[in-house]
This record gives structure tokens, sequence and C-alpha cells, in this order.
């Protein structure tokens, strides 16, 4: 990125001022990635862990598959998913806060024994499938801003603060260069002069 700037004392206070500012934000950026690397991680343990207890629970339930045909579906539903918000590192991310599940009314003499068992495997799977989507969605949001602060972060300084310390550097030697060239034209304008008083 070539930095716009004039050879002048202005340009070069500008020029401090937004490198000053870059460096000072450096590192809270850099601290921002770390912690949001963290969340990153610790979001994709959580879905692995979540996925694999959910892959452990469905094989135990193997045997009794076949107990499910009878079963209807209709009485365990979802009512409601409760979340609410938290900030990390300044990025808004959800935090699950509670399922609602309501039960159907059914006749516990006209069904299988085992369908309040069945009931509470439902609310379990469903509760478990639902943690795991909800950090999936809370990684990719937290995975999304940490990839905008790295770009952030590599910007300044790989790209601005280089910039900007090039045309600072550019902008001090043309102004030395151009003070330089005013002492040595006053020098050669008194010799002159003292040439022209001696004549």
């Amino acid at each position: 990125m070539s930095v716009k700037f004039q050879y002048n004392k202005t340009s070069l206070q500008d020029m401090q001022t937004k490198l000053n500012m870059r460096h000072r934000a450096l590192p809270t950026l850099q601290n921002k990635e770390s912690a949001l690397r963290v969340e990153v991680k610790r979001a994709k343990d959580k879905t692995k862990d979540l996925h694999e207890k959910l892959d452990k629970r469905m094989s135990e339930l193997e045997d009794i598959f076949r107990l499910w045909v009878e079963f209807d579906p209709s009485i365990v539903k979802i009512e409601d998913v409760r979340l609410k918000s938290k900030k990390i590192a300044g990025v808004k991310t959800p935090v699950l806060e509670d399922i609602v599940f309501s039960i159907k009314k059914y006749s516990y003499c006209a069904s299988p024994g085992w369908y309040p068992a069945g009931v509470e495997i439902v609310k379990e799977l469903a509760t478990l499938s639902i943690e795991r989507e909800f950090y999936v969605k809370k990684m990719q949001i937290l995975d999304f801003a940490r990839k905008k602060t790295t770009q952030k972060v590599n910007l300044y300084e790989k790209v601005q603060i280089p910039g900007y310390d090039e045309a600072i550097t550019k902008i001090k030697r043309f102004l030395e260069d151009d003070e330089n060239l005013s002492k040595a034209s006053q020098k050669i304008v008194k010799v002159r002069r003292r040439e022209m008083e001696l004549v």
C-alpha cells in the first residue's frame, strides 16, 4: 500500500500521528486475535465432544431401535430455544440458556411401559443435537471475527506501519535536504554580497 503524503511538516505530523495510532492499536488487536483463537478452539472442542456424546448415545440405543417404530414422535415437541448474547473479545456471541420442550399427553395405560423413558431419551438426543449445532454456529461466528482481526493485524504489521515509516523517512530526508539547500544558498548569497562590497 502506498501511503499518500506531501513533502511538508504538516504531512509529517499527520503521518507520525497515524503511525503512533497504529502502534498503540496493534497490541490490542493482537490480544483480541489471541483471545478469539482460544475461544474458537474451545467451541471446536465442545462441538467435537458433543458430537462424540451424541454418537455414543445413539450406538447405546441401537439395541432398542426396533421399539421406536411404536413410538409416536409427535409426543415430544421443542417449544423454544432460549438464547442470550455475551461479548467475547468484543464479538457478540450467542449463549444457549435453555431448551423448552412440550410433552403431549398420552395414555399411560394404552402406551408401552417404556414410553416415559423414550420421552426422556428423545429430549436428551434433541438437547445434544441442538447444543452441538449451537456450538458449530458459535464457532463460525468467532472464527469469522478472528479472521477479520488477523487481516487487520497483518494490514497494520505488514503494510500500514512500514508504509508510514517509509513515508516519514522520505519526508524527513526531503525536509533535511531542503534545509541544507537553503543554508547553502544563504551562504552563497552572503559570499556574493561580500564580493560585491569588496569591488
